[in-house]
Formats: C-alpha cells, sequence, structure tokens
C-alpha cells in the first residue's frame, strides 16, 4: 500500500471493498488520491455491514450524502499514533471528529475502534475502523 496513493491502496485491499465502491459513488478517487499529507479513517467492510442494508443502498444512491459521509473520515494532515492520544481534529468534511486511547488502542469518536493503524500509503496514513463515523447533522 505504501506506494500507492490512498484511494488506490484501498483498493488493493479486500476488508475495504465497501469503501471503495463508496468513494468511486461519490466521486472521490481523484480527490484522495490527489490529496497531500491527509489521514484517512477507512471504515471496513464489517463496518459497513452494521449500518441496515436499506438504509446504506440508500447513503450509496445520494451522491452528496455519500460524500458529506465520506470526506468526514479524512483529516487534512498526518497524524501518527501519538496524535491520536486525545485530539481533535477537522476533517475535509468541514467538522471535528475526536480521537483517544494510548498503546495502540485508539477510539474515534468514542466509536470507531481502530483495528489497525498507522498504515502509510503514498499520501495519506491510514487507521483501519470497525464503524462508520457518521458527522453530525
Amino acid at each position: 500500500m505504501a506506494e500507492d496513493p490512498v484511494a488506490t491502496a484501498a483498493s488493493n485491499n479486500p476488508a475495504l471493498s465497501t469503501l471503495v465502491t463508496a468513494v468511486k459513488k461519490a466521486g472521490l478517487v481523484d480527490t484522495l488520491n490527489n490529496a497531500e499529507d491527509i489521514t484517512v479513517f477507512a471504515p471496513t467492510n464489517d463496518a459497513f455491514a452494521k449500518i441496515p442494508k436499506d438504509t446504506l443502498d440508500k447513503v450509496l444512491a445520494d451522491k452528496e450524502q455519500l460524500a458529506n459521509i465520506l470526506t468526514y473520515h479524512v483529516v487534512g494532515q498526518k497524524l501518527t499514533p501519538e496524535d491520536l492520544g486525545n485530539g481533535s481534529f477537522e476533517t475535509l468534511q468541514k467538522s471535528k471528529l475526536t480521537t483517544s486511547g494510548a498503546d495502540g488502542d485508539y477510539t474515534v469518536n468514542d466509536s470507531a475502534k481502530v483495528v489497525c493503524g498507522n498504515v502509510k500509503t503514498a499520501n495519506a496514513n491510514v487507521y483501519i475502523i470497525d464503524t462508520v463515523l457518521m458527522p453530525a447533522s
């Protein structure tokens, strides 16, 4: 994953196939691949599976809402594990998300657990999470 920009790198990870489909439907592939020094909190397929299917299908069909949710998973700076200890970061969606934890055990917005952290891609640090983050409406 380290050689490729983040959207391309994610497409090579089978556990992130739902996320990749969502990024494509939202038209965000180029946005993510061309961004510099970002952090992506990437929900796994299992995270998307927690959302009722009819709700997920509705969101996947609504490009604007989908882009809003997906850009909420992206912070405009590269975050290290140390940064996640107790932080609040502005997302590309223009609202904040919070992180807490220590020693490899991190939580985002008190709901999503980081299951695999600090994965490097050409332009991003990726933290794979077990729950889809929802911005405040």
